[in-house]
């Protein structure tokens, strides 16, 4: 039975032992790790941690000081539902058949096992507080969504002022918020908003657990930055206007790319082209966003100091997909570009040697499931077709991974540690991209075309077919 927040039910099942490891909290075997699995919504790399210059995110810099960072971390689709779907399941896309908002789990896949449904099965108490399956934003705060009860003992749905100060908010097309750029600097404190008291919540749960010592998987969804982007307004004060830089793109940009990533940046046509004023205001709420949910992750985190329970628990924080503040002449998410492919990733696990390093290592979201499942020595379903990423917590240099796969309506993108390479349409039919990250970090130059790319071109068709074809393999036993 579920409620706002329900005593946690106490579970006296036998601990299973984590695993042996460099990592020196893995011999502590009459002991389970626990789970804090922390995301927020719609939240590119934009953070200081990741170098950026202007956005301040203490408290998920702390957390990566004493974790590690995964600098080349991807979703497997640039879009809320179809993500999250995937990555609590451990399956690609095209496995879920979920490629698209508002679509339950069980609708597609009714016997499959989620990520925190394995934690249940073995005796840990699984939470949600927030947004972790898909939610239509702002629409559906304070409710379910589209929630997979099956996955979770305990849900609490946070809903603040930000639901009743709609009516404030500005927005390009007046009264629509989720998928169109939109904000407000508010009035009030940070624990009147959604997030303020979903943190609160979270808390009271860690609370519970320190007095009960049973393990524990709590997943702590964030609805910010998501549009619309709303903050108290000491948070913008952060970000002058005149501070802001806007990305440009130069004429005659959009021709060089083939027609169906043309269309996946501009077909907002309200976004397209923004007016330096309002391109300027959206940055600089999107960013004050960033840091008002940077501090309710940092009161999540000092909770689990303070509980001294972060000598056990594991903490996995990151994003849904990436997303777009102007580049490209884009905005938010739904490109098979870099800006909406990467996701930040920081894992920090109780002791680990490696605290504070980083990784160039690419990563899957699908990689999640199997990780935490050889962390906490628990068997996860062997029709996986994600890595565990155990290795690059022991040895940043390590790779379990070559590339990184990434799709979005009919195109795949494959990224390498040198390179990204776009097919669009079947085999490629609806045209391709090729951008060298050595030379061309921003993918602004198409290569595809080029004579001397040619070489490379077909090396990399070959293997992005190739990892379509296995990420089209149904997965057996669901």
């Amino acid at each position: 039975m579920r409620s706002r927040l329900v005593p946690l039910v106490l579970l006296a099942l036998l601990s299973l032992a984590c695993p042996q490891s460099s990592l020196p909290a893995a011999e502590q075997a009459d002991k389970r790790y626990n789970v804090l699995f922390i995301i927020c919504d719609d939240l590119n790399c934009d953070l200081a941690c990741y170098g950026h210059k202007l956005v301040q995110s203490p408290s998920i810099d702390r957390l990566a000081a004493r974790g590690l960072r995964f600098e080349r971390a991807y979703c497997q689709y640039p879009l809320c539902g179809p993500s999250r779907a995937s990555f609590m399941t451990g399956l690609y896309p095209d496995q879920t058949t979920i490629r698209q908002n508002a679509i339950r789990l069980r609708e597609r896949l009714p016997d499959v096992q989620s990520m925190s449904q394995m934690f249940r099965n073995h005796g840990y108490t699984a939470t949600r507080v927030g947004k972790i399956y898909h939610y239509n934003v702002p629409a559906d705060i304070g409710n379910e969504g589209h929630d997979d009860p099956d996955s979770w003992d305990h849900t609490v749905n946070p809903k603040g002022r930000d639901k009743a100060d709609e009516p404030r908010i500005f927005s390009l097309r007046p009264g629509s918020f989720g998928g169109t750029l939109s904000w407000l600097a508010a009035e009030g404190t940070d624990q009147e908003q959604t997030d303020g008291i979903g943190a609160a919540a979270a808390i009271e749960v860690l609370e519970q657990h320190a007095r009960n010592q049973q393990p524990f998987f709590l997943a702590v969804g964030f609805y910010r930055p998501h549009t619309p982007y709303v903050a108290p307004k000491n948070y913008f004060d952060l970000y002058p206007l005149d501070k802001i830089v806007v990305p440009r793109i130069p004429a005659g940009y959009r021709d060089t790319l083939p027609v169906p990533a043309r269309d996946s940046i501009t077909r907002k046509k309200d976004q397209v082209d923004l007016p330096d004023e309002l391109a300027r205001q959206a940055i600089q709420a999107y960013y004050a966003s960033i840091t008002f949910v940077d501090a309710q992750v940092g009161r999540v985190l000092e909770a689990l100091e303070r509980l001294k329970l972060d000598d056990r628990t594991i903490v996995v924080f990151t994003s849904d997909h990436g997303y777009h503040m102007g580049e490209h002449g884009h905005w938010q998410k739904t490109t098979l570009f870099e800006n909406a492919a990467r996701v930040p990733l920081i894992i920090s696990v109780p002791g680990m040697r490696t605290a504070g390093g980083h990784s160039q290592s690419p990563a899957e979201m699908i990689d999640f499931y199997p990780t935490l499942a050889e962390l906490c020595r628990l068997p996860a379903p062997d029709n996986l077709p994600g890595v565990s990423l155990r290795p690059v917590l022991d040895d940043p240099a390590a790779s379990p991974r070559k590339d990184a796969l990434t799709q979005f309506a009919t195109g795949y993108s494959l990224r390498t540690p040198r390179y990204r390479y776009t097919q669009w349409g079947a085999e490629g039919s609806g045209g391709d991209e090729l951008y060298d990250h050595a030379s061309d970090p921003g993918e602004m130059h198409n290569l595809a075309d080029q004579p001397d790319a040619a070489p490379i071109v077909r090396e990399l068709s070959r293997t992005l077919r190739d990892r379509i074809e296995r990420a089209k393999n149904g997965p057996r036993g669901t």
